[in-house]
């Protein structure tokens, strides 16, 4: 009988990493808002995992910036929530982005960073 954990892991598109990068996030509808910072919780080529104090509905559009140590300037991408849950006694919550557009140049950075930080680990 197959485990739960492999077909997870055989759902995921690109390989992820446990990270705490700095993200800056705002709702793609509401233009004239600030970005707000958080941290990532995890980042692949994919997506990107992190914790807000506002709660999104599911397959809200994001405008999300993450700094990565390995690129001169943010990356830059819109996402959609994926899926949201509140974190146990907090009022936080963990958000899981899917990119939905995101530069081809962007999108290397994060494969080239995610890649960098694997062979290290291994």
């Amino acid at each position: 009988m197959e485990n739960f954990s492999s077909r997870t892991e055989e759902r995921r598109r690109y390989p992820r990493i446990e990270s705490n990068l700095p993200i800056q996030f705002r709702n793609l509808r509401k233009g004239t808002e600030l970005p707000v910072g958080s941290l990532t919780s995890n980042i692949s080529e994919g997506g990107v995992r992190f914790k807000s104090n506002e709660f999104f509905s599911l397959a809200c559009r994001l405008i999300v910036e993450v700094t990565l140590p390995t690129a001169h300037k943010p990356v830059k991408a819109i996402s959609k929530v994926a899926w949201i849950r509140k974190l146990p006694s907090s009022d936080q919550y963990e958000l899981g982005n899917q990119f939905l557009e995101i530069s081809k140049e962007d999108k290397t950075h994060i494969n080239n960073f995610v890649n960098s930080v694997l062979k290290t680990n291994f």
